[in-house]
């Protein structure tokens, strides 16, 4: 969300002082008639305006895409990877070195999955169960919980 946030400012920044560059050199050509009438003065100010409304207008459909990108972002990023933990230990008492893991991946919803491995001296066993709202949709091994209570920071 920051990314996406330092990316509208530079985009704001980028439009700002593009139109404050178009001001000053219009500004500039407006001084200079200053030595003549009136009105030919106002007509060059109204000419000035219209090229500034037409250089800004220039710049909507990249400020519209930029918008369009930020609500994408916006709608996925709820469903992105945000949490994740992993916990090591024993699958059986014969065995030491802590091999065995279960690591939890949950999205902003605490949502997601809980992947155990279970290493023994003969085979490997991986398991996986998900995980809704930062709870076990079917009963978890204690393990599974701790992955799962040390990514949300409990």
């Amino acid at each position: 969300m920051e990314t996406v946030t330092l990316a509208i400012a530079v985009t704001a920044l980028v439009l700002g002082f593009s139109a404050l560059w178009m001001v000053s050199s219009q500004s500039r050509k407006v001084s200079e008639t200053r030595g003549g009438d009136l009105l030919e003065t106002v007509r060059q100010l109204d000419e000035d305006l219209s090229n500034v409304e037409i250089a800004v207008s220039r710049f909507q459909p990249q400020v519209a895409s930029v918008l369009a990108q930020v609500a994408s972002l916006s709608e996925r990023l709820p469903g992105a990877l945000r949490y994740a933990a992993v916990v090591t230990f024993d699958a059986s008492e014969e065995r030491t070195g802590h091999l065995s893991r279960s690591i939890a991946l949950l999205n902003e919803r605490r949502d997601g999955l809980v992947i155990t491995l279970l290493v023994g001296s003969r085979q490997t066993l991986f398991f996986t169960k998900m995980i809704r709202g930062g709870e076990g949709t079917e009963p978890l091994s204690p393990e599974e919980r701790t992955a799962v209570e040390r990514a949300l920071g409990k």
